[in-house]
């Protein structure tokens, strides 16, 4: 004998808490994770570069990358084994002028003219960071001390999602240091303890914990485990969304040799250096102030005020 199952009414959706600093700060674009950005946003983004950038190391070198980089770098980078999922290519209409003019014409007659693209020597840029190594491995060996470098790109990573902390164009800033093994690590730790003095003048709560990246796969999920078992990614949670589902609003990168072996790198003595790199999520961090201290920066508290010279 069958019973019938009663329906049940659907458990009704939870307001998204950050629905009215999306609102106020934001303009759509008909795409999700893609936002114009206001003006009083802007200020504020601007406001945090500067507060970041007072507390760079003297001897960094600033460089500011396109959104756009080599699509032969990112190969060899390794990007496509680890995360080709999030990946952004850049498409154009290749061939004569025939070609070209038939296939625009196509979207005229409502067909879809995107069969013709083909991919271009470009990639979306997803980290900062990469375009910097190529470069210095034309420099020849890092000075004692290693390299240290002041990066920045609007980058792009393929995951759509309605979360405004979690972007598919995003801005990010970071710190780069190219040396021995002890000099990175000795870089990383010195910038974690910096990272909690800058937060905690920023008056945003936050927590710092052993993180993974998002490799892809199987056999990602094995890189991933040994990641966290070697510590090689921490990162700087600050509760934007919900306490017990914080975002990650920093990290703090040891690659090892990764980028020294593809790239040739070599440290003061002849080594192959290693890598580290120091992230801050630029949009992420705008955001928690915004949720934390409310959408009138002139009412934010004094000591946030003063940092950011507000």
């Amino acid at each position: 004998m069958s019973v019938a199952r009663k329906n049940k009414t659907p458990a009704p959706k939870m307001a998204d808490p950050l629905g009215a600093l999306a609102e106020s700060l934001w303009r759509p674009m008909g795409v999700e994770g893609v936002y114009g950005r206001t003006g009083a946003y802007e200020a504020i983004v601007e406001k945090l570069a500067a507060f970041i950038s007072q507390a760079r190391d003297p001897h960094a070198e600033i460089m500011r990358f396109p959104p756009v980089m080599s699509r032969r770098d990112l190969e060899k980078n390794g990007y496509l084994k680890s995360f080709p999922n999030l990946l952004g290519c850049v498409c154009a209409l290749h061939g004569s002028e025939a070609d070209i003019r038939a296939a625009a014409g196509r979207a005229e007659q409502g067909d879809d003219w995107t069969q013709a693209l083909s991919s271009a020597d470009l990639v979306l840029t997803p980290a900062a960071c990469y375009p910097i190594y190529p470069i210095a491995a034309q420099r020849g060996p890092a000075p004692r001390g290693g390299y240290c470098f002041d990066v920045a790109a609007d980058c792009f990573r393929h995951e759509p999602s309605q979360d405004i902390d979690r972007l598919q164009s995003f801005r990010m800033r970071e710190y780069v240091c190219i040396g021995s093994a002890d000099e990175v690590s000795a870089f990383r730790e010195r910038w974690i303890e910096r990272a909690k003095g800058m937060t905690e003048t920023l008056g945003l709560p936050y927590s710092i914990a052993p993180a993974s990246d998002p490799f892809f796969g199987r056999t990602g999920q094995m890189m991933a485990v040994a990641q966290i078992q070697q510590a090689l990614k921490f990162e700087l949670l600050i509760p934007v969304r919900a306490e017990d589902s914080p975002t990650a609003c920093m990290s703090f990168n040891y690659h090892r040799d990764h980028f020294g072996v593809t790239w040739g790198l070599r440290d003061y003595t002849g080594d192959v250096a290693h890598t580290g790199c120091i992230a801050f999520g630029m949009d992420r961090l705008a955001v928690a102030l915004f949720r934390t201290h409310g959408i009138d920066p002139q009412t934010w508290p004094a000591k946030v005020k003063e940092a950011l010279s507000l």
